[in-house]
């Protein structure tokens, strides 16, 4: 039998709330973080609303020296990264450096800082263009800082595949482990809330241009006009599961089955590739449908991609055959940052016995699932994550119960 990988930390940075605590409250009651651009005037542009982190003084909780060298996703993946080393009670010091890795995701890298140094360019000249860009804004930034900053010299990596790249990050992590390193920083965080970075994403044409934050972003509803996007995400500390029971570790759950496709070419005649990587995360997991207590759905809040997952979900669980929640309607979705974040949902409607809400949405009875829109008590062993990235990718992630004894 496979060794078992198991959640032992959590750490959020999200539009809803700042710490996994904060967050989880929000959630629990259907608290959105969404609201008008705050860090540029929106003014200008056709969609306006984001999900930004609240209250995020980064000069508060990291050292002076990395905030010129940082930009503002990497500032809030350190953070999440300490608070969940802290929440696992891990003291990266006390351990065998090449032990421990980092695998995170990222969608745009450091989008924000590239905008600062390209305006220093273009208005006063190369001299003035800081040295740190030659970094700053890659996409394993937070990777290699993280490792830098806990002495991680093991595997490490990132995933690059959108909104699917932070499931693809946990199963690359899960890999790690099992080939044996015994623990991995993984998830991911992703913040591109500035003007060159929202011209970015409006590229995409699918982010709603709602003025009310409350419909807005309304997947699998007959108003859905687009998502709304947003920054942060979560990070996981990712441990072998029988080092983490001898070290007496309270453990969230357990990385069970891990699946992913890309969807054809257009034209090609072809099903999408969703289903089949649900298929194939059951497989893995060894697990049957009527296992899976809650589905956490991607939820593009466009019309032909709902009804692609609804029916993708239909074709495995049976029509309305399993309670199916998105809880990012409540933060925006956050690119590689949003499924790490709805994993942290999942592992803790498996602690609380609850399912948070999908608020605002009034489900349309043709995708004929069983959309959760208020928060639900619920025996929730198991739970599947869904996520899409743009252009193709799928990705499908089972997390189970911690079974008695520990792994």
């Amino acid at each position: 039998m496979t060794a078992p990988v198991v959640v032992t930390g959590i750490g959020v940075t999200a539009p809803n709330g700042l710490g996994t605590g904060p967050y989880w409250e929000a959630t629990r009651i259907g608290r959105s973080g969404i609201g008008r651009i705050s860090r540029f005037d929106p003014s200008p542009y056709p969609s306006r609303l984001a999900g930004e982190v609240p209250g995020f003084h980064a000069e508060e909780h990291l050292p002076n020296r990395l905030l010129p060298q940082t930009d503002r996703m990497t500032r809030l993946a350190l953070v999440a990264a300490d608070w969940a080393l802290a929440d696992a009670g891990i003291k990266p010091a006390e351990l065998p450096e090449f032990d421990m890795g980092v695998v995170t995701a990222s969608a745009s890298g450091g989008f924000e800082f590239g905008q600062n140094e390209l305006r220093a360019l273009w208005s006063k000249g190369g001299q003035y263009v800081s040295a740190y860009q030659s970094f700053a804004w890659f996409y394993a930034v937070n990777s290699g800082q993280i490792s830098i900053r806990n002495g991680m010299k093991g595997p490490s990596g990132v995933l690059v595949s959108d909104q699917a790249g932070g499931l693809d990050a946990i199963a690359q992590a899960r890999r790690q482990i099992r080939r044996g390193t015994r623990l991995i920083v993984s998830g991911g965080v992703d913040a591109s809330i500035c003007s060159w970075g929202w011209v970015a994403q409006l590229t995409s044409e699918r982010i709603s241009t709602g003025e009310d934050p409350d419909r807005a972003y309304l997947p699998f509803d007959r108003e859905a006009r687009g998502h709304v996007p947003g920054e942060g995400g979560a990070l996981h500390i990712l441990e072998d599961g029988e080092s983490a029971r001898e070290r007496g570790a309270r453990i969230y759950g357990e990385i069970a089955g891990y699946g992913s496709t890309f969807d054809p070419g257009p034209g090609s005649g072809r099903p999408p590739g969703l289903r089949r990587a649900i298929q194939l995360a059951l497989d893995d997991a060894g697990m049957a449908p009527d296992e899976v207590d809650v589905v956490f759905a991607d939820a593009a809040a466009v019309p032909e991609l709902d009804r692609i997952e609804a029916q993708a979900v239909s074709g495995v669980f049976g029509r309305r055959g399993v309670p199916v929640t998105a809880p990012k309607t409540m933060t925006g979705r956050l690119y590689s940052g949003g499924a790490p974040l709805d994993l942290a949902a999942a592992l803790l409607a498996i602690r609380d016995g609850l399912i948070p809400p999908t608020p605002n949405v009034t489900p349309d009875p043709a995708y004929q699932i069983d959309l959760v829109t208020r928060a639900r008590p619920a025996s929730v062993r198991a739970a599947l994550v869904v996520a899409r990235g743009h252009g193709g990718f799928n990705s499908a992630l089972i997390v189970r119960a911690p079974q008695a004894g520990g792994v």
